[in-house]
Order: C-alpha cells, then structure tokens, then sequence
C-alpha cells in the first residue's frame, strides 16, 4: 500500500485487513480518509464497515450508517467526492444481482404495486413534510437562480412551470402525481387556471382538498393510467421517478391521450446520465420503493412518434440546494417527531437527504424540465 495511503483504525480489532485497505485506497482516490480530520472523511465506530460496503454497495454503507457504525460531519461532501470520482459505477457486488435482476425483468410500477411508494413514503404523515418543506408543501427541486431562501426558489419554479405551459385564465390542467397541490394552487391563484391532480397517497389527497377547498381544484387518489379526459395542458412534477422503464410508454400515450390538440405537457423528473443503470438499493428499500429513474434516451424513446420536444432545461444543480434546505429544516424539527420515529429514523432521513444533495452536487443525477407538444408549436416554441 503506498505510504500516502489512510491508517485503519487502531482502536478495535481489523475484521478483514484486506477489505480495509482496499477500501481506503478507493477513497483516496476522491480525497477521503478514513478516520482523517476532514469534515468528509469516514470516521468508523465498527470494524466492519468496509467488508458491508463491499459486500452490499451502498445498500451496505447506508444500513451502516443507520446503526451508527460510521460518521462522517459533512456526509453531503462525502458523496459528492466520491460519486465525482465515478468510482462506484462499474461496482456490483454479487449479492446485489438480483436485486439487478429484478428491475430489468419485472414490471415493479405496475398498477397493484403502484401504490406502495405512497404507503411508504408519501404517508408518513403531513405534519412531517409540513416541518421540512416550504409552505405550500412542494417536495420537487426549487428555482434557485434570484431565490435567497426555500420560499423564493419553490414559487420561482411553480411560476416557471407555469409561464413554460403558458397558461391562460379559464384553462383546464391535469396534475398527474399532483402531491400536496403546490403547483394546482399557485396556477389557480396566479394563472386562473382550473385543475384535476390525481396521486396514490392518501395523505397527500385528504391534506389537500381541505386546505384548497376554496379553489377550483379537483384531487383524485388514482393511477394515472386511470385517467381518460382532455385538459388545455398537462403538467407532471416530480412523478415520473415512480413510473418505471416498463411503463414509460403507456405514461407517454396516457399523457398524449389526455392533451388537446394545441396544449402543452410539461414533465419535471430527476434524471440518470446512464440509461442502462440499475436504481439505487439502499433508496429503493428504505425511501422510494420500486423507484426509477429515467434517461434522456429512455424519455426520447418514449416520446417518439407522440410528442415533440419543444424545451428541454436542466437545473440539476438546484436540487443540492433545495435539498440542503430540506435537511436543515428536518434537523431543525427533529425535537418533535424524535419520540414517534427514533433515532433509527433520523440517521436514515439524514442519509437520505445528504447523499442525494451529494450526488446532485456531483453531477451524478440531473433535474430536467420537458416540454412538449402533439403536433409541434406552430412558428416554434418561447419560453
């Protein structure tokens, strides 16, 4: 091992010298130590952190970390060190194949299994989302270009997604995976426009018609392939993480059908660089079960023959520090949820939240913004 490379631990008893030092000398190669003095350097409580890593990818360095095996002060950095270094991407670990397997073989977005994201995730409870997000509950990436806080860089995306559609007064808008209504109420309220949403969490559906009630807003728990009307435009925010490669056609012929000939769709998604990727492990069992993200070609190809892509904008960026936001907001609030959900908990939210600000502050996963038409916009397309 070169001499620049980390020291082990000394403090316990090295489970597997080996694992370690190969370990350590792949963090090096992003300038992470372990137990260095750096703010994102590992620091390890249990010898056997490396030895889960390896064995598990980052299924095994999540649940690691959620038993407190390992530290790092500023995890966000962590990730975003080494997801530049693309160390981890031609890792795959043997006890991960079926888990690769899976996704490339079954329809995990199918109808029955659909709703599960929302039971696990979406339904944790309002008053949760409420502490950590702004206030008209928006849990998509924020605009952040004039924006000084949360507040300003959500409402600067809802108006964006609004202006990109141009809507007009007296429309009729389909939300597919509407959330808490945060884009149907800022189009209501500022564009006068009327909305359908339809989502698979409960919560969200019940915590929305009563806070809108005043607005021409109509919330549906439904699949979206359930629905068959016509709308003026159709936006999509922050869903099509959910939907599924299997899937993504009959999303696109779903949407195509659902749109007046002249209207515009907007899709608002977290992206992946590699089409041929498989969803992170640790994500899929601890946050966003049956989750998939898309590539620009998966999205062309389901696209093709349906829609022109009118606009295509990636603010990826962004979302480092709309979830940045998020993570300081949910530390902030942890005092009154921490009998209700434990310690457990909160270092699998933290985990949660820093990685991906990690992995959008390298690059790693983009958010993109399409725009597209049935037939074309005739003399083109302004933002």
């Amino acid at each position: 091992m070169p001499a620049s490379a980390p020291a082990l631990a000394q403090d316990f008893p090295v489970a597997n010298d080996t694992l370690h030092r190969t370990v350590a000398q792949l963090l090096e190669t992003a300038a992470i130590r372990i137990n260095g003095d750096q703010p994102w350097d590992m620091r390890l409580n249990a010898p056997d952190v490396p030895e889960r890593a390896l064995r598990h990818g980052n299924l095994g360095l999540g649940e690691a970390y959620m038993d407190g095996a390992w530290e790092a002060e500023a995890l966000d950095e962590f990730f975003a060190r080494l997801l530049r270094t693309r160390l981890t991407d031609n890792l795959l670990p043997l006890r991960m194949l079926w888990h690769v397997l899976r996704f490339r073989l079954l329809n995990l977005q199918g109808i029955r299994r659909a709703r599960k994201v929302g039971e696990v995730h979406y339904d944790l409870g309002n008053e949760f989302y409420a502490a950590m997000l702004d206030t008209r509950m928006t849990y998509t990436c924020g605009y952040w270009e004039s924006a000084a806080n949360l507040e300003q860089a959500q409402e600067a995306k809802l108006d964006m997604i609004c202006r990109k559609l141009k809507l007009q007064p007296g429309m009729r808008v389909l939300d597919i995976g509407c959330g808490w209504g945060s884009f149907m109420s800022y189009a209501a309220e500022h564009y006068g426009v009327e909305c359908v949403g339809v989502t698979i969490s409960k919560e969200q559906a019940a915590w929305a018609q009563e806070r809108y009630s005043h607005l021409p807003l109509e919330f549906r728990l439904q699949d979206y392939r359930d629905v068959n009307e016509r709308f003026d435009a159709i936006a999509s925010v922050g869903m099509f993480e959910h939907v599924g490669r299997r899937n993504y056609r009959t999303y696109m012929k779903v949407a195509h059908r659902c749109l007046n000939d002249g209207g515009l769709f907007l899709l608002h998604t977290i992206g992946k660089n590699i089409r041929r990727n498989t969803p992170d492990p640790w994500i899929d069992k601890y946050i966003f079960p049956n989750g998939d993200l898309p590539s620009a070609g998966q999205i062309g190809d389901a696209v093709d023959g349906l829609f022109v892509v009118e606009d295509l904008h990636n603010f990826g960026a962004d979302y480092d520090k709309t979830l940045m936001a998020w993570h300081e907001n949910f530390e902030t609030a942890w005092p009154q949820f921490e009998a209700q959900l434990g310690e457990r908990f909160r270092r699998m939210w933290r985990y949660y939240l820093l990685s991906c600000a990690g992995a959008f502050r390298a690059r790693d996963i983009q958010l993109w913004q399409w725009v597209l038409s049935k037939e074309g916009v005739p003399d083109g397309y302004r933002r």
